[in-house]
């Protein structure tokens, strides 16, 4: 594909109400530092109906161009309306890099722009930079099952897609903005759209688990030793208002669902505060959980890698050490 321009586009993924997921925004953090480096501006693209709440979300958080795309067909999000929309506006403006939060729609949306527009896509990012002396984007994922980090770059193919994990990043400030908003009059025909939303279900296990959007998180691990093991850390997460993490020994075992997992092949958070009880800090879990602000590690084993990361560790039984933590943290609230 031509490339037009040294901008760097990130997609962001609009709810039903409007306003921009969380991910998007993210996103542009990195984005706004790698556009700079590549010599361009940071441009969001925004597609659905109503989407007002997210142009002024993009717009606070520092996007140089807004494009828009709004219509009926976009209320809901399906492969064909949205591939056909970013095709024609990458044809169009011609950028050099992209930028797709790997959700489940992101996931699904980024394989098919890339081959579209026969181009590569790094999936499941979780590091990004400009490599200074190609001024290639350099995307980082993990490799062979998580036991190592690769950086990936497309050096012949232009544009150069990545999907990136949320909670990888922290959203930028809010900041008065003066974006450039482009709006285009894109619609694809009802015939073009193979699938039809006919029911969405947003509970699982009768309990919503919003890990990626958790201020708190206390998780446990193998050492929980079952599912009534998650009592405590239930206790503790109660009395911290805390959401529920687990790793993913804990829900392969069956002790607890996996919308509560954290790692590669779970859910990336960058909670405030991120509690590990009874996890030894696999590299498939660090990869989760490591941009945490301040990390509790609470484990047996004085050796246990997830000590490497943590910013406090205590040494010790869980059992005995959550019910006594849960209690001072009890009294000080009251």
């Amino acid at each position: 594909m031509e490339v037009k321009s040294k901008d760097l586009w990130v997609f962001i993924e609009t709810k039903e109400d409007g306003s921009a997921k969380k991910v998007g925004l993210e996103l542009l953090s990195p984005g706004k530092d790698m556009a700079g480096k590549q010599g361009g501006s940071l441009t969001a693209i925004i597609i659905g109906n109503h989407v007002t709440p997210a142009i002024e979300a993009v717009s606070a958080h520092g996007a140089d161009k807004i494009i828009v795309v709004e219509g009926e067909e976009y209320q809901d999000y399906s492969t064909d309306a949205y591939t056909a929309a970013i095709e024609q506006l990458v044809k169009k403006y011609g950028p050099t890099s992209m930028l797709i939060g790997a959700t489940n729609n992101g996931r699904d949306l980024g394989p098919r722009i890339a081959c579209r527009l026969k181009t590569g896509l790094t999936a499941d990012c979780t590091s990004l930079d400009i490599d200074e002396q190609t001024g290639n984007v350099a995307w980082t994922r993990p490799a062979f099952g998580g036991n190592l980090m690769a950086t990936i770059m497309c050096p012949d193919h232009r544009p150069q897609l990545g999907t990136v994990r949320p909670g990888v990043f922290k959203m930028p400030d809010e900041a008065i903005s003066h974006a450039e908003i482009i709006r285009e009059n894109i619609h694809i025909p009802k015939s073009d759209i193979r699938t039809q939303i006919l029911e969405l279900i947003k509970e699982m296990d009768g309990e919503t688990i919003d890990l990626e959007g958790a201020q708190i998180i206390v998780s446990g691990g193998r050492g929980v030793k079952g599912p009534e093991g998650f009592a405590p850390i239930k206790a503790l997460a109660e009395v911290l208002g805390a959401t529920v993490g687990a790793s993913r020994a804990a829900v392969d075992a069956g002790w607890i669902s996996h919308p509560h997992q954290v790692g590669q092949t779970g859910k990336t958070v960058g909670p405030k505060l991120y509690i590990a009880c009874g996890i030894s800090g696999a590299i498939q879990h660090l990869a989760g959980m490591s941009s945490s602000d301040v990390v509790i590690a609470i484990n047996k084993d004085p050796d246990a890698p997830i000590f490497g990361v943590a910013d406090y560790g205590i040494v010790g039984d869980l059992f005995e050490v959550l019910p006594v933590l849960t209690e001072e943290i009890r009294k000080a609230k009251a």
